[in-house]
């Protein structure tokens, strides 16, 4: 509530409540005086005055009466121009918009939960949030670029407009029941503010970073992200290995996008009442029945298994690498219990 007072709603309301008061103790005052009335009789005459709408009088006036109660007339009316003014100017700054609108995202991140944050929406936050949203992954924006916020704006993303070094901005956008925090901002420093607090204020929050600089990857590291990206590392290597293995790129890059062909490489994890939980890869019916490549096999302990051998077998909460069609991919993900499966929307 103070802070309703303090911003610039609050304070013109705060300004329209006095002018508004002082009429009321100008026009009682002035009955009480001049024609010695009583102060509910003062406090009625001024309420029907300053309203117009033309009540009886407690009793007759007398000149210097009627004189006080035409003044009082028009300065109420002045009054109510000058608040239709007042008020229209607000409503033209957009205060009462971005409050109703402040309000209405209050209330949607109070609901959301298993969500990812994102600080920093440039062009890898933009192409970030897309991607996940296109996998029905709940996004949260933290950006203060106003040119952003305009066409985060137009494309209806959930968005806050702040600073994503400030504590309270990450607190809002519920990082206590996020999944994860992807820090993206562009200067190196902030992004290690940014994990640093995250950390703190989640402990079992995914983090995932951007390095812009050589060095500042160990420092993310170290400050609690589980994850560095370096954009100018991972595209030079992505240059040199086109130029190398063009063809194998060309097919990994299909096959993680899946962009012109039906086949797509993604993870699936087991839960533990999975059918398949102590099977056999030879056993499970995966190439058989759904026409799938297990690539690899992580452990929970984090162990990846490369190119599993047929009698390697599945423990509870393995996460499993497959290459296949989308469409072989989501009924395996069905088949095995709900298997968490990355797939793309229009897949089921």
């Amino acid at each position: 509530m103070k802070g309703f007072w303090n911003s610039a709603i609050g304070q013109r309301t705060s300004v329209i409540a006095a002018i508004s008061i002082a009429l009321l103790a100008f026009g009682v005052a002035g009955y009480m005086l001049l024609e010695h009335f009583t102060f509910l009789e003062a406090l009625y005459m001024t309420v029907i005055t300053l309203s117009t709408v033309g009540f009886t009088e407690v009793r007759p006036l007398d000149s210097i009466g009627r004189i006080f109660t035409m003044v009082l007339i028009l300065m109420g009316a002045g009054f109510i121009a000058f608040s239709l003014a007042y008020f229209s100017q607000i409503v033209l700054d957009g205060d009462v918009l971005e409050a109703y609108r402040r309000r209405k995202l209050t209330k949607k991140l109070a609901q959301m939960e298993n969500h990812y944050i994102i600080c920093g929406c440039g062009q890898m936050g933009q192409i970030i949030a897309d991607r996940l949203l296109e996998h029905k992954v709940s996004v949260v924006i933290v950006e203060s670029d106003e040119s952003v916020l305009v066409r985060l704006r137009e494309k209806g993303l959930v968005f806050l407009n702040g600073d994503a070094t400030d504590e309270e901005n990450l607190v809002t956008a519920g990082i206590d029941r996020a999944k994860g925090l992807v820090a993206v901002v562009s200067k190196d420093s902030e992004n290690v503010f940014i994990v640093l607090t995250a950390r703190d204020l989640n402990k079992k929050l995914h983090i995932f970073a951007r390095a812009g600089s050589p060095g500042t990857d160990k420092r993310l590291l170290k400050a609690g992200a589980d994850r560095v990206v370096s954009p100018y590392v991972i595209g030079a290597a992505k240059i040199a290995h086109n130029i190398l293995r063009p063809t194998v790129t060309d097919f990994l890059d299909l096959a993680l996008s899946g962009e012109g062909m039906h086949l797509s490489l993604e993870e699936m994890r087991l839960p533990e009442e999975s059918r398949l939980i102590g099977m056999e890869l030879r056993a499970s019916g995966i190439r058989d029945n759904f026409n799938l490549i297990i690539v690899a096999i992580k452990r929970a302990d984090g162990t990846m298994v490369f190119n599993p051998a047929p009698g390697e077998k599945f423990q509870p909460s393995d996460t499993l690498v497959a290459i296949g069609s989308v469409e072989n991919l989501s009924r395996f993900g069905r088949d095995c219990t709900n298997c968490y499966a990355t797939l793309r929307p229009g897949s089921e």
